[in-house]
């Protein structure tokens, strides 16, 4: 058994540095996805434009405004707006947020008055519109605050913030990506490797000689585990290296539930490989099992636990569930196998009922 299962994996190595194609999506694919995704996905806001209706035009009003401009998240429309223009405004995007100070600001700044600031905002999308709403409500506090107390306030929230300091969505979003991308190109890689021997007539050949079923899915699978911890070490170093992703944790422990992950994945391409008759059927219908459910079910951008209990069920057979658990807890908190190991069992469940699957329904003849 051994000689002939040498002998599949050497024949399957020789297959993919000979395919060019196998080769850009292992070495391309996975750093174009990180690149693109990681820039892209994001909850942070930057260079929203903002009106002013300035009534009181007084150096206190001056410097309200001077402190929704003095950081990166609102830059001004550098004009005077009127208050029938608000509507047109939001209507041609040129603006998300428009800030009324009335006449009467400065005087309401002495102490036993209550100034008020209207916020006129761009809701039509609603996250936008909290985002732009608790940005500014975070500028009016620090004002607050520069006033020497002002405007009274009946208590001062001091928040301390684990694991995330500085509340960068990008140390949520890569972790995400890395299991999304290894998810993707793991199982399309192995889903076209038994459709490929059907449509190029090699698997009669396979059929015809000494090997049983068990040894050919093995013998596919062995290779591309090689290459999926290669895809998850360059994905890793370029999440590092371009978006500055923190590792507090074990990074051997990382890498073995890396490779735990990518044998699922393998072994889920696989099993579609023994179902479609051609690649392109093989392709299509890893994409649809693979990018949607890990994107919208898995955790990745929704919690899993605000999702309607049937989404929730499905959410719990996904693999990108557990190993998104895996992932930020050992690169964020720093967390071990202590905690884990419940998400690596079932991980490692997964992939034996998987691989097994595919043994039991690949037929040692053709259709």
């Amino acid at each position: 058994m051994r000689r002939r299962l040498l002998a599949i994996v050497r024949k399957e190595f020789t297959h993919i540095f000979r395919d060019w194609r196998t080769l850009l999506i292992i070495i391309l694919m996975p750093i174009m996805m990180i690149i693109l995704y990681g820039y892209a996905i994001t909850l942070d806001m930057r260079n929203i434009t903002f009106g002013v209706i300035d009534d009181a035009r007084t150096p206190e009003s001056r410097a309200l405004i001077e402190g929704f401009t003095e950081n990166g998240f609102f830059i001004p429309l550098g004009r005077d707006v009127r208050r029938d223009e608000i509507e047109q405004l939001f209507m041609r995007r040129d603006a998300l947020l428009v800030i009324v100070i009335p006449e009467d600001f400065s005087r309401d700044l002495l102490p036993g008055n209550r100034p008020s600031v209207q916020l006129i905002i761009d809701a039509s999308d609603s996250n936008v519109g909290t985002f732009v709403s608790n940005y500014a409500e975070q500028v009016l506090q620090l004002y607050n605050r520069r006033m020497n107390g002002a405007l009274p306030i009946l208590y001062e929230i001091a928040p301390r913030i684990f694991y995330n300091p500085d509340m960068n969505s990008t140390n949520f979003f890569v972790p995400g990506l890395v299991a999304l991308i290894l998810m993707l190109i793991s199982a399309l890689l192995t889903s076209i490797a038994i459709t490929r021997e059907k449509e190029t007539g090699t698997l009669e050949q396979i059929l015809v000689s000494p090997v049983r079923s068990r040894e050919i899915i093995l013998g596919k699978v062995l290779p591309y585990i090689l290459l999926g911890l290669l895809n998850a070490s360059v994905i890793l170093i370029s999440a590092r290296i371009l978006f500055d992703v923190p590792l507090r944790g074990s990074l051997p422990l990382l890498g073995l539930m890396s490779l735990v992950y990518v044998f699922v994945a393998l072994s889920f391409g696989l099993m579609i490989s023994t179902v479609a008759r051609t690649q392109l059927v093989a392709m299509f219908m890893t994409l649809m099992a693979t990018i949607l459910p890990t994107i919208m079910l898995s955790g990745f951008i929704f919690p899993i636990t605000s999702m309607p209990k049937p989404l929730e069920y499905l959410a719990h057979i996904l693999p990108a569930t557990y190993f998104l658990i895996i992932i930020r807890g050992i690169m964020l908190k720093g967390v071990g196998l202590a905690e884990l190991w419940p998400e690596t069992l079932i991980l490692t469940g997964l992939g034996i009922f998987l691989v097994a699957n595919a043994i039991r329904r690949f037929r040692m003849r053709l259709e």
